[in-house]
């Protein structure tokens, strides 16, 4: 979805305060496409701030499908995304301060509400997901969700090396 920033940008600065719905069906990031299960509309405010500098805020709030780190179930994660940007249009570097920001969002006098909010997603990506805060996982061996059910795989874990320490303990099982 793109904005049009002309009449920010103008003689008038007239703000732009704009509900949009937000396009963005997955996220793309290393680790698979994760399905954005519920989005609303992104509701986005542009103000003239001087010369050819702008300020964008605004705030969406999607539920995101990603898989348990140990088990790998399906989470709704609940992601609330709330951003506050200052940026410069046109192509000119010179004009780039320390409050502003590098804009790869803005092409022109377009504003692309997609890659601002993908951006922003990427940044409050969560990076542990867990079904639950005591998720056992799955088994190694057989693959066996751990949750579920126990498995009948013999734990091999053990480091090789310690395995004359292992055969001690078998033979002398009184020790």
């Amino acid at each position: 979805m793109f904005i049009d920033l002309s009449d920010v940008l103008s003689e008038q600065h007239k703000p732009i305060d704009v509900s949009v719905p937000l396009e963005l069906d997955e996220m793309k990031i290393p680790g698979g496409p994760y399905f954005l299960k519920e989005k609303s509309p992104v509701h986005i405010k542009v103000e003239h701030v001087k010369g050819k500098e702008i300020s964008v805020t605004g705030e969406c709030s999607l539920i995101a499908v990603i898989p348990c780190d140990r088990c790998l179930e399906p989470v709704d994660v609940p992601l609330d995304i709330r951003f506050e940007k200052h940026a410069v249009t046109g192509k000119d570097q010179a004009e780039q301060t320390e409050e502003t920001e590098e804009s790869d969002y803005i092409d022109g006098y377009h504003l692309d509400v997609d890659k601002l909010l993908y951006n922003e997603i990427l940044i409050g990506w969560p990076a542990k997901v867990l079904c639950k805060d005591d998720c056992k996982g799955i088994c190694s061996t057989c693959g066996q969700n751990l949750n579920e059910g126990t498995c009948d795989c013999e734990d091999t874990s053990l480091d090789p090396r310690m395995s004359v320490i292992r055969d001690v303990f078998k033979n002398f099982k009184e020790v």
